[in-house]
């Protein structure tokens, strides 16, 4: 949790080192970890509201030091704060938290995270439009409602952990439910705003907002049920499932998780437009003089970045050419390493002859209540949500007959980009037709447009024209 120190003396230091009162009174201090800096918020004694009398962001750069046995002094640009505190042991948890911030952490989460790579991810969900954006996904934020107060049984007069809270929205529907007191632990920026609206929602006393990372806060007690939303594109995106799995050192014996299952669905697909669409952009460096250069020693290149990516939109499911295969993360036993490298044995029986142009993946969740289950899917048969569907192309397409066996292997390899990078391998049994890809999951290609997805040429088994027409007439001589 965020650490607190109570009847913390704030004064100024002049730099003839006089020393003047900066708050006339004795306050609580509390020192949440907002990744890039330390946030020090100073507040009334006994308030837990986000009103604060004195905010200061300690970064890697600002200095400070010890000041005798009981006083810690702060140099923040022009300014110097003098901090007392009530004995030499708050001093020291102090100091420990500074110098653990400053050094650095060997958390699982800092193991396996580039810097950078952490840096933006929590920049981006510290922002209020990116969590307007998840929440205004009706089909997300709903099934969630609904999968939490089906089973109000899981939360009444419970303990609940929502882990990487964001604005703090599942919190409030444990509370709905009748969670005695819920965790909401975030460590993006973010979590001010969610204190925000716990305290403007008379929510104080049963939601507590933990600033920080699941790695490594601590909470005072075990807890009943862990929350979370920690789906990414393909499922495994952003690694924040490790994160959900890592929480569960806080879960009692028995305990709930909800979402309780993922199921990775994966299928051949034929789009020959989509595959023409990411050759093409290739063509760009066929040109042998742009602006006088000759550009064409970079085409092959360029059609290799392009085929890297992964599509990101929906489509018509009449493009898979075989029923999906199913790959099922239990996340009530599951473990952190489990998901380092995933790798998924494939075998497709066609439904129809055409060219394989890639693999589709798309996800469900199911929450395993005491008194329902509930489903939230990303099937392209489903209502859109903001993970729409992912598809990762073939650089080289395979030609299969209906009734032919596909097999092969997805291996998903963990990064510290908080990624994966996807190895795809298909092959025609009986034959030595085989094709291979690997595709960064990181830098996805972004293409929903807004429109519906079309279903594939050749589907109408009847003529549309007169289909039309006929419902027309039958409408009218009604």
């Amino acid at each position: 949790m965020a650490a607190t120190f109570e009847d913390v003396l704030v004064s100024s230091l002049s730099e003839d080192m006089k020393k003047t009162e900066k708050i006339p009174f004795p306050v609580t201090l509390c020192v949440a970890d907002e990744f890039e800096n330390l946030n020090l918020v100073f507040k009334p004694t006994g308030t837990n509201g986000p009103d604060s009398l004195l905010e200061i962001k300690f970064d890697k750069d600002t200095d400070g030091a010890k000041l005798g046995s009981h006083c810690y002094v702060i140099t923040k640009d022009i300014t110097t704060l003098h901090l007392q505190f009530r004995n030499a042991n708050d001093l020291s948890r102090f100091r420990s938290i500074i110098d653990g911030f400053k050094n650095g952490k060997n958390s699982m989460f800092s193991i396996r995270t580039d810097e950078s790579s952490a840096t933006q991810y929590f920049q981006f969900y510290g922002y209020l439009s990116q969590q307007q954006n998840m929440m205004q996904d009706y089909i997300r934020t709903s099934t969630y409602q609904r999968a939490i107060l089906a089973n109000v049984d899981d939360f009444k007069d419970k303990v609940v952990l929502d882990v990487g809270a964001g604005s703090g929205i599942l919190s409030f529907f444990a509370t709905q439910a009748g969670a005695r007191k819920v965790y909401a632990v975030e460590a993006s920026s973010m979590a001010k705003h969610a204190e925000t609206l716990v305290y403007h929602n008379k929510l104080s006393s049963n939601i507590v907002i933990v600033p920080g990372k699941i790695e490594e806060i601590t909470l005072p007690e075990m807890v009943d049920v862990i929350i979370s939303e920690p789906m990414g594109y393909m499922l495994f995106n952003e690694r924040m499932l490790e994160t959900y799995l890592h929480a569960k050192k806080w879960l009692v014996p028995n305990g709930k998780m909800f979402p309780s299952r993922g199921d990775l669905h994966i299928a051949p697909f034929s789009d020959a437009a989509l595959y023409m669409e990411q050759l093409n952009k290739a063509n760009f460096w066929y040109q042998q003089s742009f602006h006088g250069v000759d550009l064409a020693s970079l085409r092959d290149a360029a059609v290799k970045e392009y085929f890297r990516q992964p599509i990101v939109d929906t489509f018509d499911i009449n493009i898979c050419m075989a029923k999906s295969l199913r790959h099922t993360v239990d996340f009530q036993t599951a473990q952190e390493t489990d998901l380092h490298k995933i790798e998924i044995p494939l075998s497709f029986s066609l439904l129809q002859t055409g060219e394989i142009h890639g693999l589709a993946f798309w996800f469900d969740v199911a929450f395993f209540g005491s008194s329902q289950t509930v489903w939230l899917s990303t099937a392209p048969t489903q209502p859109l949500t903001h993970w729409y569907q992912v598809r990762c192309l073939l650089e080289s397409p395979l030609f299969a007959q209906r009734g032919q066996i596909v097999s092969g292997k997805v291996v998903l390899n963990s990064n510290k980009r908080q990624s994966y990078d996807v190895d795809i391998e298909l092959a025609i049994d009986g034959s030595n037709m085989r094709a291979y890809n690997t595709l960064d999951l990181k830098n996805p290609f972004f293409r929903y447009s807004g429109q519906p997805a079309q279903p594939p040429p050749g589907c109408n088994e009847t003529s549309p024209s007169e289909s039309y027409w006929q419902t027309l007439d039958a409408q009218t001589s009604k």
